[in-house]
Parts: structure tokens; sequence; C-alpha cells
């Protein structure tokens, strides 16, 4: 999935780019909190994406006497603190902005554009329809890798399985951001409609609620994936049927998995095997559950197999 995430990743920032510039112009015009907060919001996610770019290039490195098992983590550690960009850098400043702006509230201010007096109230009105435009293409793209990566799982349950956070973090904003303009949208109608200006600053309240939550979410998503999660239960279950389809194996002691990348999984098999069997056939084992399990899965990168009684083993709690 590195392609699509890149490809999403790429056509976010470029969407965000550009609907921070009108964001700012259209704030800069008319004084709407709301829309600064959105440009704020903007120029985070636009950070974000780049941050994720930096992530996918660092975790691509080969593996080093120092790092043996290579740098996929990296883009975990990119992604939890793009997760703490959003709580800071968007939701926090929003909520913020949206308190004084309750504090001052001041109605839209009309924007002079080539010697011609604008009504302030179309030109946010106008910008938020553009930013939904684009906003809205970015998460078609977004939206279109992860479908392809969740197969015939609910997208909660797939987002809370998938070990691509570069993905499942570009279509969180989107969404989150998608949200905002709606509320952002509703604030400067509902200001301009009941003559209440205080609105435009609920609405970047709202904003700043909704970045918070998705932050969270984010937050607990990577952090798992950070500190170390094992393969999908499919993966698992099939790794112990090509462990025990094996001549000479008595019993599969236990099958511990961990993701070091969204496409790097290691595999440590334990198993008792017969105790007539010579080095060198157990030797030929070894390269044919190696083999098969990689055929089995691309994302198996490495593969240790263990050689214990099932006494000994179990002296250990280890987990199934």
């Amino acid at each position: 999935m590195a392609h699509e995430s890149t490809s999403a990743i790429y056509t976010a920032a470029g969407a965000n780019l550009a609907i921070a510039a009108a964001k700012f112009v259209g704030a800069f015009l008319t004084g709407s909190s709301a829309m600064m907060a959105e440009g704020v919001h903007s120029v985070v996610d636009t950070t974000n994406q780049i941050l994720l770019l930096i992530g996918l290039k660092r975790a691509g490195r080969p593996a080093t006497a120092t790092h043996p098992f290579g740098y996929g983590r990296e883009v975990y550690f990119y992604a939890f603190i793009v997760a703490l960009f959003i709580f800071l850098g968007g939701g926090a400043f929003a909520i913020y902005e949206g308190i004084h702006k309750l504090r001052h509230p001041e109605p839209a201010a009309d924007a002079m554009l080539f010697g011609h007096h604008v009504s302030g109230f179309w030109v946010n009105v106008a910008i938020l329809g553009f930013a939904v435009l684009a906003e809205g293409y970015s998460c078609f793209v977004a939206l279109k890798a992860f479908w392809s990566e969740k197969g015939s799982r609910p997208p909660l349950a797939a987002i809370r399985r998938s070990k691509d956070p570069a993905l499942f973090t570009v279509l969180a904003e989107d969404v989150a951001a998608l949200m905002g303009l709606v509320v952002a949208l509703a604030g400067v109608i509902l200001a301009r409609v009941l003559d209440m200006p205080s609105l435009d600053g609920w609405s970047s309240i709202g904003i700043g609620l909704i970045l918070v939550g998705m932050a969270v979410f984010l937050m607990i998503e990577t952090h798992g994936l950070l500190i170390g999660e094992a393969a999908d239960p499919e993966l698992v279950a099939a790794i112990r049927a090509v462990v025990r389809g094996e001549a000479g194996v008595h019993h599969v002691n236990a099958v511990l998995t961990q993701h070091l990348g969204p496409s790097d999984v290691l595999v440590n098999v334990s198993l008792d095997m017969d105790d007539d069997l010579s080095a060198g056939e157990i030797e030929a084992m070894v390269a044919r559950v190696e083999a098969r399990l990689k055929a089995r899965s691309p994302d198996v990168t490495r593969v240790f197999i263990e050689v214990q009684a099932r006494a000994s083993a179990t002296a250990r709690p280890v987990p199934a």
C-alpha cells in the first residue's frame, strides 16, 4: 500500500496548501474567526502531510548494525507527531480563537476587491465552497486507497486493524476537515441570518472539538503501532496451519508476531519436534516453513524458529 499512501498524501498536501491560502485571504478580508481557525487547520494539515512523507522516506532505509531490523517504525513515530500537531496546532488554536471571538464578537467585514466593495459574507461562503470541493476530492482519493486495503471489513474495524498509519491518518484528517468546513459554513451562514456574530466563535470552537477528538483517536491508534502490534489473527492462524503441516512437529508452543513496519512482519515460532530428526532435516524444515510463510504473505520478512520441548516452553507463559 506504499504507492496508494504516497499518492493520497501528495493529493492531500496540494489541496490543503491551496485551501489554506484561500482561507487566510478570506480571514484577512472579513475578520472571520472560523475562517482563521480553518486556515490554521489547513496549514497544520499540510505540515502533517510533509511529516508523513518524511516518515515514509525514513522508514524505507535499509537495516544497519545499530538497527538490525530496519527503520520501519519511523512512520509510526511521525504519525504520532502528526496526531500531536492536529491536537495542538489545529484543535487547541481553533478553540482559543473561538473563545476570543465570543468575548469580542464582530460581524464579517466587507472586502475591497479591485476597487469594489464585496460582502464579507459572500467572500467567506465562496472560499468555504472552494475548500469543500478541494477537500472532497482529496478525501475521495484517500477513501479510494483505503477502500482497496480494507477488504470486507467495516471501515472502523479496518482502521483499528490497519498497520499503515500514513493512509488512515490522511483519511482521518480529510474527514475531520470536511466536518470542520460544514461547521464553519453553518457558523458563517447562521451568524449572518440570525445577526449573531458570536456564532462565528461557536463554530470555531466546534471545529476545535472535532480536531481534538480526531487527534485523540489517532494518538490511540498510532500508540499501539509504535510500541509494537501483532500481525492480523488471520495471518497468525495461517502460520500455525503451515507449521502444523510439517512432518515431525509434535506441538506448536507459541507463534509470536510483530509489525516492524506497515509491510514488515517479524515471525517467531516455538516448536516441539521429533527427537529423532537430524540437524539436516530440521534445517530443511526451517527453510520450507520460511519459504511457505513468505509465499503466503509478502509482509513476512523475517522468520525465526526455536526448537524446544513443550514442557520447557510452557514453563514460561507465552501468548499463543
